[in-house]
């Protein structure tokens, strides 16, 4: 399969709920705000999800003590990661790599819900 649509259909319907959201409460909440709203909505559209899911860390194959909790893990594959800020950098970019990278988990979508329409980008490592 192609990486750059692997797991296409449920990164489509994350990004689904995600507009819906964005667009019931446009911008200027809190991110914690559009993390519950994004849940409630996750619940309507049946999108299996764990919010503030604890994911374990490796360095080197190593399990590491530290640990990384994700706004969301969708489809127990997918991490889901909310701002609500003015706009994203390549830093939120590096992060979600990162995360990507020790959880060895694939797919991340970053949403920032702080500018007037929804900004999301799709990161594979």
């Amino acid at each position: 399969m192609d990486e750059d649509f692997l797991y296409e259909k449920e990164t489509y319907q994350i990004i689904g709920a995600m507009m819906e959201v964005h667009k019931t409460l446009g911008c200027g909440f809190l991110e914690a705000v559009y993390q519950e709203a994004l849940s409630i909505e996750f619940e309507k559209q049946n999108i299996p999800f764990v919010k503030e899911k604890k994911l374990i860390l490796f360095y080197k194959g190593i399990q590491i003590e530290k640990f990384y909790i994700a706004d969301f893990v969708c489809f127990d594959k997918i991490i889901v990661e909310l701002k609500a800020l003015s706009a994203l950098t390549s830093t939120h970019d590096s992060i979600m790599i990162n995360y990507l990278k020790a959880t060895k988990l694939k797919v991340g979508l970053l949403a920032n819900f702080g500018e007037r329409s929804l900004k999301h980008k799709r990161l594979i490592y």
